[in-house]
């Protein structure tokens, strides 16, 4: 190095890091310039990446869970406005379908795969989530 020439930065000095310093450079021009060709191929690059990660599918979030059970798939019934219909999930894999009254919170059928205290803990949030509750 002669001593007119402006010392190397850190980063091109290491072998693994050849590009560093082009990168650095591109990013000043990009952002620190007042360049309209930089500002414009940044704000491209900014839109086509919006617009990539706008159309990737997006993955949805179970629904409402209490403790190891999740509903999903909520309707009202079309006869009477107090029937909620949901789906219930539990972590080991069984699933249903119950009604529930929201009035009472009695959940049809009594019985069945996924625990009935957790589902009827769901129900329950559900009914007052759509204002059905009794309080």
């Amino acid at each position: 190095m002669t001593p007119s020439s402006p010392p190397l930065h850190p980063a091109r000095r290491l072998p693994g890091l050849r590009w560093a310093g082009a990168w650095q450079r591109l990013m000043a021009v990009a952002l620190g310039s007042g360049h309209w060709i930089a500002q414009r191929l940044t704000l491209g690059v900014g839109l086509v990446m919006l617009l990539v990660v706008g159309v990737l599918p997006v993955m949805a979030s179970p629904g409402l869970c209490v403790g190891p059970v999740c509903g999903d798939e909520f309707s009202r019934s079309a006869q009477y406005h107090w029937q909620l219909r949901l789906r219930v999930n539990d972590q080991q894999g069984h699933r249903e379908r119950l009604v529930v009254d929201c009035r009472n919170g009695a959940l049809s059928p009594q019985q069945g795969l996924v625990g009935r205290g957790y589902a009827g803990a769901v129900a329950r949030r559900a009914c007052r989530l759509a204002g059905e509750g009794n309080g």
